[in-house]
């Protein structure tokens, strides 16, 4: 195997990755907040810890991934309060909506998802620590903040001019996406929203709640030690969010936090960041109620690099579903075929060892799917010559197994009972229609069912359809 390198935030280049102890990488990703539907922006960082997790494993280590679930903030407990509800009947059903989608688009299950709520005793301890190493002090409220002027290496993740850090005038809120260049607060006195929506907690300096970014350090201290190998999540966290982590774990242990930080790129729509804010939120629901499939947004994703940002265009997620389809065609042609070619063994030495140099190197994952795609052509001319060795086939079928269970891209093919009998209710309409000669009724009968993602073939022995 290739030497696994990525690119380090912390050191801003790209350099040999391990982890410590040889075996297992503990890797804390920051999950979602989840208040909403996470959007498709998420999700494209969460498929690129997705990847990262499946190539550690390719590289013959075990992974230990913690992914905390943010079930208490200030836009949470806001909707609560606006609805007469508690902060847990706001974030169970977008909980188990998250991970709904991110089964949907084949993320696997991190080992662990801690959730703030649950670890705040881990939380108020950290503060204690905090405190008495007099880097945190407590406000008249019982508000406990952090004091950056206390610890020197503040900024060096986001490389910030301490001297603008620092300046201005503390506050107590805390938002999640705001660029808080002011002492953060640890622990928040509670207020009357907070105890009415059961936000708020008992602590030595009052009743309070965690302010957001100390569930992240608790938790992950808490699963995967004071110091562990790499911390993922999306570009927009370094600052304020994975700069805040590195001072309050830091200055507790007096130890690194973690040893690799890396981070994705954004999703943009018109050349826009995906942002709820902003207002051009896609979900994985929209993309399912317009046929698209998991894998087709995969696809989508790996198409570019993590540390590139990408568009999603109007035509973006068909050119997937087409390029999907075609490794689908390819997966069934490998499992009917009875031999092979001794060029098709070299095909897929040649592939495999261009799909490992091309992850290795910073998860380069568009150079892995032209890997791929560039063995699919040359495999499928290999199988249209008809050779007699079978060896050569196994080779090609472990190469494309090795492939596909990093991409994980071959479509799904089981549909369920509804949707087919809906496709056969349509496919008889659209009979009905072509022999009455009525083509555009034909047509709009078709194009509902591309809409779908159901693809259909007509022949001598009848339409044939399956899933895209």
């Amino acid at each position: 195997m290739p030497e696994l390198r990525l690119y380090n935030t912390l050191a801003r280049r790209v350099e040999p990755f391990a982890p410590a102890d040889g075996q297992t990488v503990r890797m804390y990703t920051c999950g979602p907040t989840v208040y909403n539907p996470a959007h498709l922006g998420n999700f494209r960082t969460f498929l690129f810890e997705d990847l990262l997790r499946r190539v550690i494993r390719l590289a013959g280590w075990q992974v230990e991934q913690v992914m905390n679930l943010t079930d208490v903030d200030d836009k949470i407990i806001r909707k609560a309060a606006a609805t007469g509800a508690n902060i847990l009947e706001v974030t169970e059903p977008f909980t188990e909506l998250f991970h709904r989608d991110r089964r949907y688009l084949r993320i696997e299950d991190a080992e662990r998802y801690p959730k703030a709520t649950e670890h705040i005793p881990e939380m108020i301890a950290l503060v204690e620590r905090l405190v008495a190493n007099n880097v945190a002090y407590i406000a008249d409220d019982g508000s406990v903040y952090f004091a950056i002027a206390r610890f020197p290496d503040y900024g060096k993740l986001s490389q910030l001019d301490t001297r603008e850090i620092r300046a201005g005038a503390r506050v107590a809120q805390d938002e999640y996406a705001k660029e808080n260049a002011q002492d953060f607060a640890l622990w928040k006195a509670a207020k009357p929203e907070d105890e009415a929506t059961g936000a708020a907690w008992d602590s030595p300096w009052g009743r309070g709640r965690p302010g957001w970014h100390l569930e992240c350090s608790a938790m992950a201290m808490k699963y995967l030690g004071e110091t562990f190998d790499l911390h993922a999540g999306g570009i927009d966290l370094i600052f304020p969010h994975h700069e805040d982590e590195i001072a309050q774990s830091e200055a507790a242990t007096g130890k690194p936090f973690a040893r690799c930080w890396c981070h994705g790129e954004f999703l943009l729509t018109d050349g826009a960041k995906m942002a709820k804010r902003v207002g051009n939120v896609a979900n994985v629901v929209d993309m399912r109620d317009q046929g698209i499939s998991g894998t087709a947004y995969r696809h989508f994703v790996f198409n570019a690099h993590y540390r590139k940002q990408l568009n999603l265009g109007d035509d973006s997620l068909e050119q997937s579903r087409a390029a999907v389809n075609r490794i689908g065609a390819f997966a069934r042609r490998l499992v009917e075929a009875t031999t092979g070619t001794a060029a098709l063994a070299d095909a897929a030495t040649r592939a495999e060892r261009a799909f490992l140099e091309a992850l290795f190197d910073d998860l380069n994952a568009p150079e892995a799917l032209a890997a791929l795609f560039t063995f699919i052509s040359e495999a499928n001319r290999e199988l249209d010559a008809q050779g007699d060795d079978l060896p050569a086939l196994e080779r090609a079928r472990a190469a494309f197994r090795l492939m596909d269970s990093v991409l994980d891209l071959v479509p799904e093919q089981e549909v369920d009972a509804d949707l087919a009998a809906w496709v056969e209710e349509r496919l008889s309409m659209r009979r009905a229609a072509r022999e009455r000669r009525d083509f555009a009724a034909a047509d709009a009968a078709r194009a509902e069912l591309t809409a779908r993602g159901i693809l259909i073939e007509d022949g001598p022995d009848g339409t044939r359809w399956r899933k895209g």
